[in-house]
């Protein structure tokens, strides 16, 4: 098996037709992509600092683009989505939209101060090769700052499907996509080149009426399952009564509804430049770490090494 082909975890071209579905009724699933992207711009205007040019990556329907309106921080803002049925949607926000692929970006090298991703980089199957594109597009000390859903999201869900599917079929098959975690995605952005990465997570819990609802969410924001080694066939509607049942009887609430959780990682890291501060070579500081504390400084002789 190529490397190609052990990267393709997720059905791209799925991805772009439940996009184009999704899009078509977006404004009534959208809630969950405006509240991260709401707690990506309280973050980003924390950054003392104006960027003349951003990208947002995969922006759904402008989400970020109608939170920035306004905003003196951002010059211009270009948005672009693998689907056109999004692009659609985002044109609305104002800004200039454009159709392009997460995992072949097609912009030049070093054109972009600030590139933002919201609720879209977890359906990318070359994760490292698009946070390296990520970082050829930004200016020498550009910003990226991104959002993904991480290993901890539907693990409520995940757990009754399995459930389900253990007792009505007598074996498991990907029913939820795979996330990655806090410290994977840390990992990553430094092996893409860039400097001073922070991930962390939030944690955001929905409450449902019951399953079928939470479902129903997740197939109009486009979050259905798009993995390539999902069961191709109709799911049987008494796996689907099993989990849903399963969900009520395992977190069920003293009123009655269920929680979904999603948690969000946050990733921020900044393209290398010179200007950046730089770690000290050991040795080189001019404070020792007694200093530091108020404590006496005890030197180790050739006795009591």
């Amino acid at each position: 098996m190529s490397d190609l082909e052990i990267m393709n975890v997720f059905d791209r071209k799925m991805v772009r037709e439940h996009r184009n579905r999704a899009a078509r009724a977006w404004q009534d699933f959208d809630f969950l992509h405006k509240e991260v992207a709401d707690r990506l711009c309280e973050r980003l205007d924390d950054v003392v600092r104006d960027f003349p040019l951003a990208l947002d990556i995969g922006c759904h329907g402008g989400e970020i683009a109608e939170r920035m309106s306004g905003r003196s921080k951002i010059g211009q803002l270009i948005q672009c989505d693998l689907s056109d049925g999004m692009i659609g949607r985002a044109k609305e926000k104002g800004a200039t939209s454009v159709v392009a692929d997460e995992e072949f970006l097609p912009f030049a090298a070093g054109k972009f101060d600030l590139i933002m991703s919201n609720l879209s980089l977890h359906w990318v199957n070359d994760l490292p090769g698009t946070l390296l594109q990520i970082n050829r597009c930004l200016k020498p000390d550009g910003l990226f700052i991104g959002t993904m859903f991480g290993i901890e999201s539907l693990r409520e869900l995940r757990q009754s499907l399995s459930d389900a599917e253990m007792e009505v079929d007598g074996g498991l098959s990907p029913r939820i996509s795979p996330f990655a975690d806090v410290r994977d995605a840390g990992m990553l952005l430094q092996r893409a080149g860039f400097t001073l990465p922070v991930v962390d997570a939030d944690a955001i819990t929905v409450s449902y009426e019951n399953p079928l609802k939470l479902m129903k969410d997740l197939k109009g924001m486009g979050e259905n399952n798009k993995v390539l080694e999902r069961r191709k066939n109709l799911t049987k509607r008494s796996l689907i009564f099993k989990a849903a049942q399963r969900y009520m009887d395992e977190f069920r609430d003293a009123d009655g509804r269920i929680p979904a959780t999603f948690q969000v990682m946050f990733l921020t890291a900044w393209k290398a430049d010179p200007s950046q501060p730089q770690p000290l070579k050991p040795g080189a500081a001019a404070t020792s770490l007694a200093d530091a504390l108020g404590v006496p400084e005890h030197v180790l002789t050739g006795e009591n090494k």
